[in-house]
């Protein structure tokens, strides 16, 4: 059983920057893959970012050159450091680790005001 507790979100005026971290209970050596979700109240969950286990990344178009996701496997942390944000970007932000079985964080809120 992996727990992953992330942290970090909050309040930010648009164009601002915020700096989310998901901690592992577990190694995330053996991940398969790390990823960001986020979730906008009415909307599906939806993929932010992922990083797989060679440190090969992914980003949604709507975050790509604004959101950069990491890993460190030393500290067993996961990452997502997001610049320029808009308001569109507002959702409760998830943590999400496939180790063959899959595991979520308890979601932290990044509101972005306008």
């Amino acid at each position: 059983q992996v727990q992953l507790v992330e942290s970090g979100g909050g309040l930010v005026q648009a164009g601002g920057s915020l700096r989310l971290s998901c901690a592992a209970s577990g190694s995330i050596f053996d991940a398969n893959i790390l990823a960001w979700y986020r979730q906008a109240p009415g909307k599906q969950r939806e993929l932010v970012a992922s990083i797989g286990s060679g440190g090969r990344t992914n980003y949604a178009d709507s975050v790509k050159g604004r959101f950069t996701v990491s890993r460190d496997n030393a500290k067993n942390t996961v990452t997502l450091e997001m610049n320029s944000l808009k308001p569109e970007d507002t959702a409760v932000y998830y943590c999400f680790a496939d180790y063959g079985r899959r595991y979520w964080g308890q979601g932290t809120q990044v509101t972005v005001s306008s």
